[in-house]
């Protein structure tokens, strides 16, 4: 029996629903981010998508959490990046926000990087997404600086790590 009505599962990286959790993630951030990088050129848009793939043979774990009517609520991947762990793709469906789902999923994320023998977890996040970085403040992240590969493309990124 747990506490909440929702669970945290692993599932595989081009899981149907954890598609389709990024794809809502996708619709957000474009929302979210429509005209902040100004005008730029085409080269560096595509830059800054190589920069977001994520690559299958990074992924260390893939995390939905189900709601106990088995509805897809959200999603987290952690993956190599280089020598440092990375969350990326964290998202909450509108519906299931505000359960504590999003504090759970990292904190799973967390958990395998911990058991992995990681001594810290870095994310990116960014200037629009304030309840991002509310969370991760809450969580005992720190700001650090921009890190590859985000440098070039995403200079204004918020990023954060988390040391064990």
């Amino acid at each position: 029996m747990h506490d909440q009505p929702w669970r945290i599962i692993g599932v595989p990286s081009d899981d149907p629903r954890a598609l389709e959790l990024r794809r809502q993630l996708d619709e957000d951030l474009g929302a979210r981010y429509d005209g902040f990088h100004g005008e730029e050129p085409e080269e560096r848009r595509i830059a800054r998508a190589r920069a977001l793939a994520l690559h299958p043979d990074q992924i260390v774990a893939t995390l939905i959490a189900v709601t106990d009517a088995d509805e897809p609520a959200g999603h987290v991947v952690l993956r190599r990046l280089d020598d440092e762990w990375e969350i990326k793709r964290l998202v909450v469906a509108a519906p299931f926000r505000g359960r504590g789902i999003a504090r759970g999923l990292v904190a799973a994320a967390l958990a395998i990087a911990r058991d992995g023998d990681a001594s810290r977890v870095i994310l990116q996040t960014g200037l629009q997404q304030p309840e991002s970085m509310q969370l991760y403040a809450s969580m005992g992240f720190t700001r650090i600086p921009v890190y590859e590969p985000y440098i070039e493309t995403m200079p204004r990124s918020v990023c954060f790590a988390y040391a064990f």
